[in-house]
């Protein structure tokens, strides 16, 4: 797990909450240049076939996820 400072590293795209690294310009998964750096919680999921969490969350490719965007 992360320790808490290393958040700042990473901001989350407002479309999809991907989590890249602070300059990314684009997302990866769905192409939005719009991110925030005020997120909270983080989900990483590997396998999108398998994984109850991506399913609920409509995580449909492997990565690091904010579970939360805003304050």
């Amino acid at each position: 797990m992360p320790a808490r400072g290393e958040r700042k590293h990473f901001k989350a795209c407002t479309k999809c909450r991907f989590l890249v690294p602070t300059e990314v310009g684009k997302c990866p998964v769905c192409g939005n240049e719009s991110f925030t750096e005020n997120w909270a919680g983080m989900v990483i999921v590997i396998d999108v076939e398998k994984s109850e969490i991506a399913k609920m969350l409509g995580i449909k490719v492997p990565g690091r996820y904010a579970i939360r965007l805003g304050s």
